[in-house]
């Protein structure tokens, strides 16, 4: 996993969050406010979200931000965590201790250096047509 993290808040503009992207060249972000976890924002969300939905460009992040937060805890087995991102079809997730504190964020890829097959297997189910992330429906 990766510690270096980088948040954002919901009230950051589009335009701020994608400078950080290609600055950092990340592609995604946890979403925070509060001392909370209250989301993620992908390159994907913005492109799909904000430049297809001809959104303004006062928009903020809380206007394409992906709210329902998938997470894992740190201290989860790493295979577990790979399945669970294949079933539910995300790429990367945010990382959290058992007090539901930021750690890290996880990413297909760092699955990949750790079991290959599992990583292979996700990716078939990551990739799969439609799914709870498909921004089509």
């Amino acid at each position: 996993m990766s510690r270096d993290i980088h948040l954002v808040n919901p009230d950051d503009t589009i335009v701020q969050v994608a400078k950080m992207m290609a600055e950092n060249d990340i592609g995604f972000l946890p979403v925070g406010e509060n001392d909370r976890l209250v989301g993620t924002i992908t390159d994907r969300d913005i492109v799909v979200r904000y430049v297809a939905g001809d959104r303004n460009g006062d928009a903020r992040v809380r206007d394409v931000m992906t709210a329902d937060v998938k997470y894992c805890f740190e201290d989860e087995d790493i295979d577990d965590v790979t399945r669970n991102m294949g079933d539910i079809q995300v790429r990367r997730l945010p990382v959290v201790n058992r007090d539901k504190r930021l750690t890290g964020v996880v990413s297909l890829a760092d699955t990949a250096h750790q079991n290959p097959s599992v990583a292979g297997s996700c990716l078939k189910d990551i990739t799969a047509p439609g799914g709870p992330t498909s921004q089509t429906g």
